[in-house]
Formats: structure tokens, C-alpha cells, sequence
């Protein structure tokens, strides 16, 4: 079952979602900062600031889209070539990031979405020959998710992944 979701697998075998990771043990792969180009790691310092700042007890898409159009990087300059304003898009995904009831707590969870884009956020780099993940790879990551917050403030924004990749086959040699 290959690219299908836990709870696709749970419904699949009559079983919960919880279930089928205890079964299966479902890895949570840790990203090590080394992992990560420097554009990346400081987007990172801006992902759980957001966390933090909005006292929520985990780290969302929509947190990682807030992180990554902080500041000028290699994913805010693919949405300007797609014709999108990084500017609208983090005043966009500031304004949906919700308020936590209690303090962020000193480890933050990653939700299944976040998780998942940095996971194709690394087959990416991976396909382009790259050692590192950069904050592209984790743009486009969070938009061929296409579920969380982040993917709805792209797609609303017309960031589209598949034009991109497009124009990029087009422009290599």
C-alpha cells in the first residue's frame, strides 16, 4: 500500500490508525540540522519561534510555510518566479497560525502533513543530485501534500508544483 495514508492502511485491514503503527512500527525519521542547507536551518529558528510565540504544542505545515517566507531564500524566490509574493503568503499563513491554550512544551510534535513534506522535501533534494535540503525542496514538499494550512495558502495564492517543475525540466540542459 504504498503511498497511502495510515489511516487508508487501518480502514484497509478493519483496524484504527493507531493500530497499524503500533503494528508496523511507523518510523518518525529525525532531520538533523546537517542535513539542511544554512538558508534552511535558519528558516528552521523561524518555524519554532512561530510554534512557540503562538504557545502551540506542535509544528504544523503551516508553521513551516510562516518559517520559510521569513526571510529571502531559495523558496521564496521560486514563488516570486511563479508569480507569487512570499510577503502575502507569510501575511497569509501569520494570519491563520491559531493561538495555543497552554505554554509550547520544551519538545514540539511534528504533525503527519509537516512530517510528510520534509519527507518529500528530501526525495527531492535527493533527485537533483543534492546532499542537502533546502528551502525549495521543502516548498514544493509542502505543496504536493496538498492537505494542511500551508498547501490551501499556496494553492489560494496560485503557487501551483506542477508548473514549476515545468519551467525547471524546460530550463535544464
Amino acid at each position: 500500500m504504498h503511498g497511502c495514508s495510515w489511516t487508508d492502511i487501518g480502514t484497509a485491514l478493519g483496524v484504527s490508525r493507531q493500530a497499524v503503527q503500533q503494528r508496523f512500527h511507523a518510523p518518525h525519521k529525525r532531520y538533523s540540522p546537517e542535513a539542511m542547507t544554512d538558508d534552511l536551518r535558519e528558516a528552521m529558528t523561524h518555524v519554532k519561534r512561530a510554534a512557540v510565540q503562538h504557545r502551540n504544542n506542535y509544528i504544523g505545515t503551516e508553521h513551516l510555510l510562516w518559517g520559510l517566507t521569513a526571510t529571502s531564500n531559495s523558496g521564496t524566490r521560486l514563488l516570486e518566479a511563479a508569480g507569487v509574493s512570499p510577503d502575502a503568503v507569510h501575511r497569509t499563513v501569520g494570519d491563520r497560525l491559531s493561538m495555543g491554550a497552554s505554554q509550547a512544551a520544551e519538545r514540539i510534535a511534528w504533525t503527519p502533513y509537516s512530517r510528510k513534506a520534509i519527507a518529500v522535501a528530501e526525495e527531492r533534494s535527493e533527485q537533483d543530485g543534492s546532499a542537502l535540503i533546502d528551502c525549495d525542496h521543502l516548498l514544493l514538499g509542502l505543496a504536493q501534500v496538498g492537505r494542511g494550512v500551508a498547501a490551501t495558502v499556496l494553492s489560494e495564492a496560485g503557487f501551483e508544483p506542477a508548473a514549476v517543475d515545468d519551467v525547471s525540466a524546460r530550463s535544464q540542459p
